[in-house]
């Protein structure tokens, strides 16, 4: 079976140049390698395949050679080694098992030298409706890893530096033969660091920062909502080696309001009517966000009706659009009636008898009616 074009392999075009070529084959690598793949049975042989290509492909001569003759030229400037693991893969081969596969199975290679970022953290902050709706300042505590001021992060006591590892030469790696294969490994003695701190500072122990409590102002935007995240650049944890500080994350938590329930920018509440009102019709004072508005409740109103009061919702903090506030009627029956009130209500019901005044009741007992109809036609 023929074999591919290595360019089609790695899925790049013929004048791709060194670096984008690495990234390519990096991704491709990291994707199809079998310890990701051991459910797929093709994963070893795609993965020497794309291992092949950049063998290949990242040595300048045999580029040039494979650019000119294809894989038959390849094949006989190497001695027909270009399908093995050997040092026909050049020194790039090496550098990726270094940089990827370092990461994947727990080594580091040349990275563990580097700067590390610090740790994002996570703060959960309980803030009520009104708070969310206006926005709020509020000062938290927090206790995260800093930069010990003795040292100032260098893990060092004062008048000593960090000495260069024996074990590595300061590279943080160490060059493993295996057989033919030859591979980069973090260097046991120093972890990858690529240092020795012979003399550790007494405050942090070596480590170079240390736990601290501080007190954070926190300004919360309005109009955010339950799940919404403020993120406060640079005030996760230190960074290590000199590397940035990572950042904090305040999640908001709305608790429960006693009138109020939002619905993204909406706000829903329950008013209870009066019978009265409810089929007379007439007017009632409702709270809002803005303070006390007039509802209009048209006459014949039943329980379950939504009235729509417009611009009285929540302003977004995003679209910075303005929510309705959504009023849902809860028509009540009256309690603690006198005798006078019994009597007056009677009066009132023996005067409807006969005619259309509960449209609802009278559609469910027609739909009752019909319904037990149908069934005692089912069961006969």
């Amino acid at each position: 079976m023929a074999k591919r074009d290595y360019y089609e392999v790695l899925g790049v075009s013929r004048d791709i140049n060194e670096a984008d070529l690495k990234k390519a084959y990096r991704r491709l690598a990291m994707k199809h390698h079998p310890d990701r793949n051991k459910d797929d049975p093709d994963a070893d042989k795609k993965f020497r395949e794309i291992q092949e290509a950049y063998g290949v492909l990242s040595n300048p001569e045999k580029r040039t050679l494979y650019d000119r003759l294809g894989h038959e030229g390849v094949a006989a400037g190497m001695g027909g080694g270009a399908s093995g693991f050997g040092s026909g893969f050049g020194p790039g081969f090496e550098d990726f098992f270094s940089d990827v596969f370092g990461d994947v199975f727990g080594g580091g290679g040349r990275r563990r030298q580097t700067e590390v970022r610090g740790a994002d953290l996570a703060y959960t902050m309980d803030l009520d409706l009104e708070e969310a709706v206006f926005g709020v300042t509020r000062e938290i505590p927090v206790e995260t890893p800093v930069n010990c001021d003795t040292c100032f992060g260098s893990g060092c006591a004062p008048g000593h530096e960090p000495e260069a590892c024996s074990g590595c030469q300061g590279r943080g790696e160490v060059v493993v033969q295996q057989g033919f294969l030859t591979m980069r490994q973090t260097c046991p003695k120093c972890h990858g660091q690529g240092k020795i701190i012979r003399v550790p500072c007494q405050d942090c122990h070596g480590s170079g920062r240390v736990r601290r409590a501080r007190q954070l102002r926190v300004k919360i935007p309005s109009g955010v909502d339950h799940g919404d995240r403020v993120r406060l650049s640079g005030e996760g944890e230190a960074g290590v080696r000199g590397g940035p500080p990572g950042d904090l994350y305040v999640e908001v938590h709305v608790r429960q309001h006693r009138l109020f329930r939002r619905d993204g920018d909406n706000l829903h509440c329950e008013v209870p009517v009066s019978f009265t009102m409810a089929a007379l019709g007439g007017t009632i004072t409702v709270p809002t966000l803005d303070g006390h508005v007039n509802l209009k409740i048209p006459p014949e109103t039943q329980t379950g009706k939504t009235l729509r009061l417009r611009d009285k919702g929540v302003r977004s903090v995003r679209s910075h659009q303005q929510g309705d506030m959504l009023c849902t009627l809860v028509v009540e029956t009256p309690v603690n009636l006198s005798e006078e009130q019994r009597h007056l209500l009677r009066e009132l019901d023996a005067s409807m008898e006969g005619e259309a005044h509960s449209p609802r009741a009278e559609s469910w007992l027609e739909r009752g009616r019909s319904f037990v109809d149908n069934l005692k036609s089912w069961l006969h």
